[in-house]
């Protein structure tokens, strides 16, 4: 047993003085990496320069990313009447108050200059710069602006734009991967990611008409008016806004479908204005207790609670109470369907009204008219 015990600590000893001594001379042959399938890991090929990674989004981002702006806004102050009086000059000095300035975003759509971004992002504003990816800068002009969607149109005059390939929001279903695009609080231009989380989303108290994706891509102040793209890189909405008690993202962000976009852009361009029906009504969600109040058996349809005397509503036989259940053809059962249904009919072509007045259905014409614009908001936001 002695023999065994000396011959293992001989046999020890000879290795480690072996492995000194490689260690020392030789310690690149140490260093050798195992070969896999014949090939060594050194002499693996390394990936192309440009190539793009399993999953990667940045070919939708290299895509529309020159497409979107930022936008900058300037607005002079509002002199009180009061600065004009020498005794107010003489106790509370001269106050020369600096131009109130804005951020935002938008997307170019047309090779002609035309730019889709936010009402409030432009409103009121007495300068507006656009600065484009590829650093140049210039100013801009309304073209047109809508505030029933919080929507407007710019216009720049610069040659070798680029633009934005609008795709089809009606297409994308919750779950689809989307990126935001824009400049959020002035960092510069900024790609963040995440998922559809909603469609249709209303009653918001954000517009007038409402029907917003909802998305958990971090949208944050400086982006409203920018892209939301999908894989492709095409333009599925505008972001607008966020839902944040913090003044940052908390991954809910609301974006204007790109169809809705398009219609107020063609609008904007071709007439100044969106044309849309309006037949002078308050309607209001059916809860049990108007349907009480009214003496109605329906579950579902928009009730009537007050027409405008002589009104398009009023002079086809509409009266409070009644329980608007269809538009032309289509079905109504929120206040959000029955505004955009009625805001889609052409003014001065009649519709069929189909209704419930207490337990008798009822279809009536009515002969819409142009939708009033709303009057102009005080002091932006």
């Amino acid at each position: 047993m002695r023999r065994l015990w000396l011959l293992f600590a001989q046999t020890v000893t000879v290795l480690v003085a072996l492995w000194f001594v490689l260690a020392t001379l030789k310690p690149e042959w140490l260093n050798q990496r195992p070969r896999v399938t014949g090939v060594s890991l050194l002499e693996a090929p390394a990936a192309a320069p440009g190539s793009i990674a399993p999953g990667s989004l940045s070919l939708a981002a290299r895509k529309a990313s020159p497409a979107v702006v930022s936008i900058n806004t300037s607005k002079a102050p509002e002199r009180s009447p009061q600065q004009n009086d020498p005794w107010f000059r003489f106790f509370f000095g001269e106050r020369d108050e600096g131009p109130q300035v804005g951020l935002g975003s938008g997307v170019i759509v047309s090779a002609e200059g035309f730019i889709l971004t936010n009402n409030h992002v432009v409103e009121g504003a007495d300068d507006i710069e656009v600065i484009l990816n590829d650093r140049r800068r210039t100013r801009a002009k309304v073209i047109g602006t809508d505030p029933d969607t919080d929507l407007a149109v710019l216009k720049i005059s610069l040659d070798r734009l680029p633009v934005i390939v609008m795709g089809s929001s009606d297409n994308l279903q919750v779950g689809d991967q989307v990126l935001a695009i824009g400049n959020p609080f002035g960092v510069g231009q900024t790609v963040t990611s995440g998922i559809v989380s909603a469609l249709g989303r209303n009653q918001l108290g954000i517009n007038t008409f409402e029907n917003f994706i909802q998305t958990d891509a971090a949208i944050n102040p400086g982006n409203s008016g920018g892209a939301l793209v999908d894989v492709q890189g095409h333009l599925m909405g505008i972001n607008t806004a966020i839902y944040s008690r913090s003044g940052g993202s908390m991954g809910i962000g609301f974006a204007i479908p790109v169809t809705t976009a398009r219609q107020v852009l063609e609008g904007l361009v071709r007439d100044g204005q969106v044309t849309r029906g309006w037949i002078g009504v308050e309607p209001n969600e059916l809860t049990p207790e108007l349907a009480e109040t009214f003496g109605l058996n329906k579950a579902e349809g928009v009730v009537i609670t007050g027409v405008l005397q002589n009104g398009p509503a009023f002079k086809a036989g509409i009266r409070p109470g009644d329980l608007l259940l269809q538009v032309g053809d289509q079905p109504v059962t929120q206040v959000g369907e029955l505004l955009s249904a009625v805001a889609a009919l052409k003014p001065g072509a009649s519709a069929t009204f189909k209704l419930q007045r207490r337990q008798q259905q009822l279809s009536l014409q009515v002969t819409p008219a142009q939708r009033p614009r709303p009057k102009a908001v005080q002091g932006g936001r």
